[in-house]
């Protein structure tokens, strides 16, 4: 893409937007013309930053759900509890993959399970990883 010196490019998505350097409030060379052009809002924004620890748990939880099968997985699980043969049956994978999926879904506290008898059932760890599932949902298909 060829862009006139001056200007900057930002990406969005699949979209860009070109923005005149003095407009954006940086200069030719990159660097700001102001330490914080809204320092309030800055400070709010700062507050609002969890702990490390705590954004780096909700980026492997993400990382997680970013799977198609594991979504699908939890999915059916905000639904009822199922066991392994009952979701490997449904998705149409094996019941070896179905097992792994839902051990590492177990490491990451997405899900729960309790047995009966031989048989193992799971079932969503809690209501907030519905709510994130529904959230998302609703976030895509609004495009």
């Amino acid at each position: 893409m060829r862009v006139s010196p001056g200007v900057l490019i930002f990406k969005h998505l699949n979209r860009c937007s070109s923005v005149p350097y003095e407009e954006a409030g940086v200069k030719a060379n990159g660097s700001c013309d102001v330490a914080f052009v809204h320092k309030k809002n800055v400070e709010s924004a700062r507050k609002a930053i969890p702990s490390d620890d705590t954004l780096i748990g909700v980026t492997e939880t993400f990382r997680v759900l970013g799977d198609v099968t594991r979504l699908k997985v939890t999915i059916a699980l905000a639904r009822k509890e199922l066991c392994v043969c009952d979701i490997a049956n449904l998705l149409s994978v094996s019941e070896s993959a179905i097992s792994h999926q839902l051990r590492l879904m177990k490491t990451m506290r997405l899900v729960r399970y309790r047995k009966e008898g031989k048989k193992v059932y799971y079932a969503l760890d809690d209501e907030h990883i519905e709510d994130l599932i529904r959230v998302a949902v609703r976030h895509v298909s609004e495009f």
